[in-house]
């Protein structure tokens, strides 16, 4: 199975910036996309970001476009979310998720494999 763990969370303040990791392990070789999706206390699972494990095709959500950025390292298992000109509306747990299936999906229920989530809090 994949494995994936999140870090770089924490407490910033509007207009600040923070930068997501998203480390795989085990049978990566089976990843086709990585998805970055957060959830607010009381709302769903949204969509923020993906990325195709070659690292050639990205998706964005409307409310980050311009503002965060997904890349994944060169030959590398890592992933990141490059978050600028951060919002309190963008406070909300992070996880990164694994595709294993062709084909890229901004559901949270197309992706195959979570890491834990990682806490971001922006303040007023």
């Amino acid at each position: 199975q994949v494995q994936l763990v999140e870090s770089g969370g924490g407490l910033v303040q509007t207009g600040g910036s923070l930068r997501l990791s998203c480390a795989a392990s085990g049978p990566t070789f089976n990843i086709y996309t990585i998805g970055w999706f957060r959830q607010a206390p009381g709302k769903e699972r949204e969509f923020v970001a993906t990325i195709t494990w070659s690292g050639g095709s990205t998706s964005y959500t409307d409310s980050v476009k311009g503002r965060f950025t997904i890349s994944k390292e060169n030959r590398g298992n890592t992933v990141y979310l490059q978050m600028n000109s951060l919002k309190p509306e963008d406070t909300a747990v992070y996880y990164c998720a694994a595709r294993v299936r062709v084909g890229v999906r901004t559901s949270p229920v197309e992706y195959d494999f979570w890491g834990q989530g990682t806490q971001v809090t922006v303040s007023s």
